[in-house]
């Protein structure tokens, strides 16, 4: 049978997210999480339903990508479905001709999992590797310490707090009160929580949002921000491992996150927080 691209629809987004779930284990190769379309969400259910595409074969969704942005597709396979020949030379004409409504012409990138047949034709293709990306994880069998800083879960009321330390902490950030309740009404978010740290004064420090996809199995840290300035003070280190204890919480195996590996501070304020630094990871690219 053949593979079929999708776009699901508003109406479809429940179907993405839910493969996307069952999808997830300990030691999946770290790409597209519910987590990500979930903060994608802030932008309304409407835009994220136009940003997802789907691969199905007989009814059965056998891959699914994000668009994040017009050059970028973060793309999530079926474990069973890695290595299908079918499948991976669907996606690679599907993300290499324009007229396939994926990607963009000229410069362009697909994160696909490591080791995934795609990732072979690609390069085959011509497709070069990016820069590279570093993933963590934490286990979080064992209870996690207590962060040493006051730390307070965000509802609808305090939203322009952790909207505020994120504008704080990214430079042109566009996360704003009306994005927060965008994001929150989203179908991830129902097993999602925001986090503020607060400093010894009661100011506003750092904030993270982690999003679970269910129970035993690993959640997801996107975003984490400091202040720029409160930086150099521990507070990253402090929400990460706060951003741990909630996912534990929620009943998650494990917490993982990804970062540019040239972003060596992220990198060392993980490791702190106890996260095991992973192989790294890179997209394959398009330069024309």
């Amino acid at each position: 049978m053949p593979i079929v691209l999708g776009k699901p629809g508003v109406d479809g987004l429940h179907e993405a997210v839910g493969v996307l779930r069952e999808w997830q284990y300990d030691g999946a190769p770290m790409q597209l999480h519910p987590g990500d379309l979930g903060w994608f969400w802030r932008f309304g259910a409407e835009a994220t339903a136009a940003a997802v595409r789907t691969w199905s074969r007989e009814g059965q969704i056998l891959a699914v990508g994000l668009l994040d942005g017009p050059q970028l597709l973060r793309l999530k396979i079926a474990p069973d479905a890695q290595r299908d020949e079918e499948l991976a030379q669907q996606l690679v004409e599907d993300v290499t001709e324009p007229d396939r409504g994926v990607l963009m012409e000229g410069k362009v990138y697909v994160d696909a999992p490591m080791g995934a047949l795609v990732q072979d034709l690609l390069f085959d293709n011509g497709w070069d590797t990016d820069e590279p990306w570093t993933p963590l994880r934490r286990d979080l069998t064992e209870p996690v310490k207590d962060p040493g800083v006051r730390i307070k879960v965000i509802g609808p009321e305090q939203a322009h707090v952790r909207t505020a330390v994120h504008r704080a902490s990214f430079d042109g950030s566009t996360f704003t009160d009306e994005r927060w309740q965008a994001m929150a009404a989203g179908l991830p978010y129902a097993d999602a929580r925001c986090l503020v740290a607060y400093d010894d004064r009661g100011n506003a420090v750092a904030a993270v949002t982690v999003w679970s996809a269910g129970p035993g199995k690993p959640g997801l840290l996107e975003p984490m921000g400091v202040r720029r300035e409160h930086r150099g003070h521990g507070y990253g280190k402090a929400i990460t491992v706060a951003a741990a204890a909630a996912l534990r919480e929620l009943g998650s195996s494990s917490a993982i996150v990804c970062t540019p590996s040239s972003n060596a501070g992220a990198v060392a304020t993980y490791k702190a927080a106890g996260f095991q630094q992973l192989p790294e990871i890179q997209d394959r690219r398009r330069d024309a």
